[in-house]
């Protein structure tokens, strides 16, 4: 039987270093507001015009590529989640593949935001476990700062969002350890909560330019926070036990918990519903901010620098996001 297993990760993030007392001199805002609201400390953010979000993808790519112990024309397929693309089209993946000089391989582009990582390997794994690939490369990047708004309007969301790329190479095994499950769900009703609407097909250049009521609102991401929250909470909950009853687990056997990296605030609820200790949940949003697609990737690569996980480990990974979409994988490490 072919199973998948992570055998490599790794990530890339920019230089620039943006603490809250950096942004209390954009906005009105404190280091405490923000630190008592969601954790973070501070965050990455791109100061550099030629770094975009495929070439940050490619270099912790080339990361994950090296951790895995194969060479780059073993990849033979790429994912690449990121709602913060390179352009509109073509895709990043495919920006990815020319960056790396590998051969023609395939390349998919998913738009699913914070879940956009665990959405990327859910299909790794099937592909895999199918036959049809033997690694396959999932990368999560974003830059999320040139799009934000950072005046007093934009406070609540600008304040948490950062800018990283992550990678992970899925690769086929015979052993007894990898990927055990992964969970997917969607509820679109709730898309408008938390989006970036403008610009859009139905409302291009043209449109805006003629709009004489046009007050430059809906070109950044807009968030109802407290609503968000109340549902991240129980998805993430429901999500994770799902994994856990699939292979007949219960908490106590998460050897570690590593959250999509939201909100400080949202992993430690889960925790203390899911009875962990610290020790078997592991955060970084502290230093990072969220990144969306690529906090998952960017926290496993920590975990593993700080001995976090060895073998034989059921690793859980979880995240929540726009869409809503939502989901969870189960892994022995």
């Amino acid at each position: 039987m072919i199973n998948s297993k992570i055998s490599g990760v790794g990530y890339f993030v920019p230089d620039n270093v943006v603490k809250n007392s950096h942004l209390e001199k954009m906005m009105n805002t404190t280091d405490e507001w923000i630190r008592e609201r969601t954790g973070i400390e501070e965050r990455r953010w791109v100061n550099d015009q030629k770094l975009t979000t495929s070439l940050m993808g490619t270099y912790a790519a080339e990361n994950a590529i090296s951790d895995a112990g194969i060479q780059r024309d073993d990849i033979d397929f790429i994912i690449f989640s990121t709602l913060s693309p390179d352009y509109y089209f073509p895709g990043s993946g495919v920006l990815l593949q020319r960056n790396l000089k590998i051969k023609e391989i395939g390349a998919l582009d998913v738009r699913n935001q914070c879940s956009g990582f665990i959405y990327g390997l859910s299909i790794a794994d099937q592909y895999i476990k199918s036959g049809m690939y033997k690694n396959i490369l999932v990368v999560g990047s974003e830059i999320h700062s040139g799009g934000l708004d950072k005046t007093p309007r934009g406070r609540a969301v600008s304040v948490i969002f950062g800018d990283g790329a992550g990678a992970a190479v899925i690769s086929a095994t015979n052993e007894d350890e990898g990927i055990l499950s992964t969970h997917l769900h969607s509820e679109g009703k709730f898309a408008e909560e938390l989006a970036l609407i403008k610009p859009a097909t139905t409302f291009w250049i043209d449109k805006i330019i003629d709009d004489e009521n046009e007050d430059g609102s809906g070109y950044s991401p807009v968030m109802n926070g407290n609503f968000v929250f109340k549902n991240a909470v129980i998805r993430f909950e429901e999500v994770i036990f799902e994994a856990l009853n699939y292979s007949n687990l219960k908490p106590e056997d998460i050897s570690l918990l590593i959250p999509h990296q939201a909100n400080l605030r949202i992993s430690q609820f889960i925790q203390k519903r899911l009875g962990l200790d610290d020790d078997q949940v592991f955060n970084n949003i502290m230093k990072y901010g969220n990144t969306t697609a690529a906090s998952i990737p960017i926290a496993l690569k920590e975990a593993m620098d700080n001995k976090k996980l060895k073998k034989g480990d059921i690793l859980c990974l979880a995240a929540f996001g726009s869409g809503f979409t939502w989901g969870s994988a189960l892994i022995k490490w």
